[in-house]
């Protein structure tokens, strides 16, 4: 497996690191006859603060990691891959754990900081497969 399909499966596997963090607290706080239900009316108590940050996280990283997604596809299947793309893959990997804690404690601006690592890591990594 090269560097990049390992870095985009860790990514994946944050996701369902990051979906449990939210999970959790989300059942909790809602309850489970509203998160278990079709969700057909919102719900009759908000999330508390640091859970909904959560989930705006978990939704940052769904975005983040389709672009990323495509970028080691193509890296990939183009066979491209050299030090400079994995590392690349290991910087967007790297900012999406350190994105989790600094949106949780609502860091900013160090939290879009955080967030601009791994889009430019991934838009690089972009970039690198059209030279």
């Amino acid at each position: 497996m090269t560097p990049e399909l390992t870095a985009l499966t860790l990514a994946a596997l944050l996701q369902v690191v990051q979906y449990i963090l939210f999970a959790i607290p989300a059942n909790l706080e809602l309850g489970p006859g509203y998160t278990s239900s079709a969700r057909d009316r919102p719900p009759s108590r908000e999330l508390s603060v640091k859970t909904a940050r959560l989930q705006r996280a978990l939704n940052n990283h769904f975005e983040g990691l389709i672009l990323f997604t495509i970028a080691v596809i193509v890296i990939t299947f183009t066979k491209i891959t050299s030090p400079f793309t994995a590392a690349c893959a290991f910087a967007y990997l790297s900012a999406r754990i350190a994105y989790i804690p600094a949106y949780y404690l609502g860091l900013r601006p160090w939290r879009s900081l955080i967030w601009a690592v791994g889009f430019f890591a991934t838009t690089l990594m972009l970039v690198a497969a059209l030279l």
